[in-house]
């Protein structure tokens, strides 16, 4: 009896493995569908977006890696009445499985021609928990960039390949392919403090307008209003 238990056992997990490494089920394709200009309000708390701001954007990937890697890109400018301006960029995949993954500012910047002057881990606090973020400060001769980003797979923030890769596992031990996302914001600013502080009052606004559900894609937030 216990050599067929343990048959049984074995054979549940190369099953469990096999349906891991190969996965069938789009969470893209379970759930209200994603579409990024309808999930983002043009205006918000104090922020509004600036009309044919575009070209002020970074987006330092090609087109064709951009059609290739990504479902959907948006990219805006908001400011506040002080005139001060957040740049957004949200890419969005249907297919996050390990040929698909999402490229980084740390990777796409330098393609660019910018100077990396630091990359750290940092923590956004929102009314409906934390984001683990990474805080990039980048430059291109008077061009400072301070940029606050994080990345989704499924409803789930990861950062650093280890966890993105546990994830996916994870995901994939449940026969499922995890959709994913790149939230990006920066501004101009010689102090990477200031710009981090503008982009986290940003975030926060951003965060109390949008749906829950828009929340938990957007940026895997499940907790109700602290404020």
């Amino acid at each position: 009896m216990r050599k067929q238990v343990l048959l049984l056992v074995l054979m549940l997990s190369a099953s469990g493995l096999a349906e891991a490494l190969y996965p069938r089920h789009k969470i893209s394709e379970q759930g209200p569908k994603v579409e990024l200009e309808t999930m983002l309000p043009k205006q918000f708390g104090n922020w509004k977006v600036l009309p044919n701001s575009g070209a002020q954007i970074v987006n330092p990937q090609t087109e064709e890696l951009i059609h290739r890697i990504y479902t959907q890109t948006l990219s805006r400018t908001y400011v506040n009445p002080r005139g001060e301006g957040v740049m957004l960029t949200v890419a969005y995949g249907a297919d996050q499985s390990d040929g698909l993954a999402l490229h980084y500012p740390e990777n796409c910047y330098p393609a660019q021609g910018f100077a990396l002057v630091s990359s750290d881990k940092a923590s956004l606090n929102t009314g409906y928990g934390e984001i683990a973020v990474k805080h990039v400060f980048a430059r291109l001769g008077s061009r400072s960039e301070p940029v606050t980003y994080w990345a989704t797979l499924g409803n789930t923030v990861v950062r650093g390949a280890i966890q993105t890769k546990l994830t996916q596992l994870s995901y994939g031990f449940q026969g499922q392919i995890p959709d994913g996302l790149l939230f990006r914001v920066s501004s101009l600013n010689e102090s990477p403090e200031s710009g981090y502080q503008l982009q986290a009052q940003f975030v926060q606004d951003l965060m109390a307008a949008v749906t829950p559900h828009n929340r938990l894609k957007l940026a895997g937030l499940q907790g109700a209003s602290g404020k």
